[in-house]
C-alpha cells in the first residue's frame, strides 16, 4: 500500500492510524495479530532518534550512504523497514534516475519526497508480492527485533535481487564493551543488554541479528559476501577526533532511545512495573554519562550480490 502521495495516503485503512497508545508512547497498529508485532514505538519521540541515528551511522561511514559497489546508475532500489525514511530520502535525492521504494509497517514517513520515491505500507516478513529478478540494490538497516524469521527475509530478498544485484544489511549490537575494562561482564551497562536481548527472545524476535546475518546471507544464496565491522564508542572519551564525535552522537542516540527500546519489552515481556523500568532507565542513563565508562559497541555492515551478471539466478533449497 503506497503512502507517498496525498490521495494514497487517504486510501489507508483509518484503523492503521489509531496508533496503540502505551504509557504515552504509541506503537503501530499493522497486523498485531502475526508476524508485525513490533517493539519499537512510532511516534516523534521515536522518530527523532531514528533521525540521530541516521547521522551518526553515516558520519560512520565517512559521509556514505552504503557500502555495496552497486555502481553509479541504479535503477530500482529497495529500503526495508525505512523507519522514517530518512536514508531512503537521501539515496532517492544522490541517485534522481533510481526508482526507490520504502517499506514499513508505520506510514509515518513525511509527504514530499524527492519525485523518484515512493514508501508502502507492508510487513516485510510477509510474502514478498516484487517479480522476482527486480531489484538492483536492497537495503537493510537496524532491524534488531523486528523480524521473527530472518532466513525466510533473506531468502525472499534473494528472490527479488537482479543477478549482479546487491543486499546490504547494517545491523547493531547492543551488547556494549570495552578494551580497557571499565566495563566488564558484570557491569550495569553489561547487564542491561543482556535483559533486552533475552526479552526480545522471549517475544521470539532477537537482538542478536548482529551475531550470525553474514551466514544467513550466505545460506539465503548470496555469493561474494563482504562483511565490515566498526566500534562505536558511547561518550567523548577517544583521543581519535572522529570517533570522539561518533561517541558524542551515540551518546545522544542512546540517550534518546533508552527508553525506547526498554518500555514494551520489559513491560509486556518481563511484566515489569513502569516504575521499574524508569528506575533501570535512569540508572542507565547515569552509566552513559559516566566518563570512567569507556563503552562501546560493534556494528557490521554486510553486502553480498545475488549472483554474477552471466550467471542464471536460482532460489536456494529451502
Amino acid at each position: 500500500m503506497m503512502i507517498g502521495s496525498a490521495s494514497s495516503t487517504a486510501s489507508i485503512a483509518s484503523s492503521i492510524r489509531k496508533y496503540r497508545e502505551f504509557h504515552g508512547r504509541t506503537y503501530h497498529n499493522f497486523n498485531t495479530e502475526t508476524t508485525s508485532e513490533y517493539w519499537g514505538p512510532n511516534d516523534e519521540k521515536m522518530n527523532e532518534q531514528l533521525d540521530i541515528g541516521h547521522h551518526m551511522l553515516t558520519l560512520m561511514l565517512d559521509g556514505r550512504l552504503f557500502l555495496a559497489p552497486i555502481g553509479p546508475n541504479p535503477q530500482k532500489v529497495l529500503d526495508v523497514g525505512t523507519g522514517t525514511g530518512i536514508w531512503a530520502i537521501d539515496f532517492a535525492d544522490q541517485f534522481p534516475s533510481a526508482e526507490v521504494i520504502g517499506t514499513d509497517i508505520s506510514p509515518t514517513q513525511p509527504s514530499f519526497v524527492p519525485p523518484n520515491l515512493k514508501f508502502e505500507l507492508d510487513d516485510a516478513q510477509l510474502e514478498w508480492t516484487y517479480q522476482p529478478n527486480s531489484f538492483d540494490y536492497i537495503h537493510v538497516r537496524c532491524l534488531l527485533g523486528a523480524i521473527q524469521d530472518w532466513a525466510h527475509l533473506y531468502r525472499e530478498i534473494y528472490k527479488c535481487t537482479k543477478p549482479g544485484g546487491y543486499i546490504e544489511h547494517l545491523e547493531i549490537s547492543i551488547m556494549f564493551k570495552s578494551e580497557d575494562g571499565s566495563v566488564t561482564e558484570d557491569h550495569f551497562m553489561v547487564q542491561w543488554s543482556k535483559t533486552l536481548l533475552y526479552a526480545a527472545e522471549q517475544l521470539g524476535k532477537t537482538f542478536a541479528i548482529y551475531d550470525f546475518n553474514r551466514e544467513m546471507i550466505t545460506q539465503a544464496g548470496f555469493v561474494d559476501v563482504v562483511e565490515k565491522k566498526f566500534k562505536i564508542p558511547v561518550g567523548t572519551w577517544p583521543s581519535d577526533p572522529k570517533m570522539k564525535e561518533l561517541g558524542q552522537w551515540n551518546t545522544l542516540f542512546c540517550l534518546e532511545g533508552l527508553e525506547s527500546w526498554s518500555l514494551y519489552l520489559l513491560s509486556t515481556v518481563l511484566k515489569w512495573s513502569y516504575e521499574e523500568i524508569q528506575a533501570h532507565i535512569m540508572t542507565m542513563r547515569k552509566q552513559i554519562l559516566n566518563r570512567k565508562n569507556h563503552a562501546y559497541y560493534d556494528i557490521n555492515v554486510v553486502y553480498a550480490t545475488g549472483s554474477h551478471p552471466d550467471q542464471q539466478q536460482s532460489l536456494p533449497l529451502t
